[in-house]
């Protein structure tokens, strides 16, 4: 059986292919980075949430500053993961239609197996990544809109009654950041899957 470093070599010979490979690659490693500065800051929001609505908070202004502060970071993140994730999906069907182009052309049938069989499990493994990003995104979404509305809401009534009054949400918002941080655990573990199976088939990562 052919090794699967030749199979890539056969079927991404040319620069053109090479440098799809890489592009795929290269929108990967860009998610795989948002998504570790994405956690970081989760843990941030649901720490200064947790601090401005617990009972007895000496200084509100400071704590719900620091909120607002975290909130607009979370907002950018969102508008950035969500530019690289459709790039990085946008990538991979390039990638694959290409491949799908060129990929019927080998005279050796024992070439085109494998070809045939190398198309199909990276391609499943790269549907996981979709799979999951479509999660993400709404889970994303949900979230920054709500911890928004959380910092709209507690703008203009940042009072014991009005923080009071709020708590229980706010600590459901806090769940989903969890939940949310699971969804992007996921994907990235998504992303490493696709990534390790090109080293294996020795396509050199950055």
């Amino acid at each position: 059986m052919l090794s699967l470093a030749t199979v890539f070599a056969v079927a991404a010979c040319s620069t053109t292919g090479m440098q799809r490979s890489e592009d795929v690659q290269s929108t990967m490693q860009t998610v795989d980075n948002d998504i570790k500065l994405i956690v970081v800051q989760l843990d941030a929001i649901g720490a200064s949430l947790d601090e401005l609505i617990k009972p007895g908070q000496a200084d509100v202004k400071r704590a719900f500053d620091l909120y607002s502060d975290n909130v607009s970071k979370i907002e950018k993140m969102e508008n950035n993961f969500a530019k690289h994730a459709d790039e990085m999906e946008t990538s991979g069907k390039t990638y694959f239609a290409e491949w799908d182009k060129s990929g019927q052309r080998y005279d050796n049938p024992e070439i085109q197996q494998q070809s045939n069989e190398r198309r199909a499990a990276l391609g499943l493994i790269y549907d996981k990544i979709a799979q999951n990003n479509i999660g993400v995104k709404e889970a994303f979404r949900t979230y920054v809109s709500d911890v928004n509305e959380i910092e709209s809401f507690l703008s203009n009534d940042l009072t014991s009654l009005g923080i009071n009054s709020i708590s229980a949400i706010a600590n459901n918002v806090v769940s989903n950041g969890r939940h949310l941080r699971n969804e992007l655990n996921s994907l990235q573990t998504a992303i490493e899957d696709a990534r390790s199976e090109m080293r294996q088939a020795g396509i050199a990562l950055n």
